[in-house]
């Protein structure tokens, strides 16, 4: 199985395709990397090929903010640039001028 290079990198904002969410990426499997539970969850229809990369979001909708995991053919970038409010954005990124998330560094004790 050949794994491709992840089209998203760690602190960009993305948005889901079909469904009204969007989210910042804070980690990336380089293949599907669930339960196949969770993946048998998803309509057949619908279900993405597990040999992609897939995000792990800190994701927010209308309604509410949550954990997302995301293959990439289901993901474009959020060129919004409106601001997130998931409350973990602060524990993990730091946000620059442009709005942009980098990583926060951890103290290690």
């Amino acid at each position: 199985m050949k794994h491709r290079q992840a089209k998203f990198s760690i602190g960009q904002v993305v948005r889901h395709r079909v469904f009204p969410f969007r989210g910042v990426v804070f980690d990336v499997d380089p293949i599907f990397s669930n339960t196949d539970e969770w993946y048998e969850s998803i309509p057949a229809e619908m279900r993405p090929n597990k040999d992609q990369p897939f995000y792990h979001l800190l994701a927010e909708n209308a309604e509410s903010e949550y954990i997302a995991y995301v293959s990439e053919q289901n993901l474009i970038p959020d060129t919004s640039d409106e601001p997130l409010r998931h409350p973990e954005i602060e524990e993990r990124f730091t946000a620059d001028e442009s709005g942009s998330y980098r990583v926060r560094h951890q103290r290690i004790h």
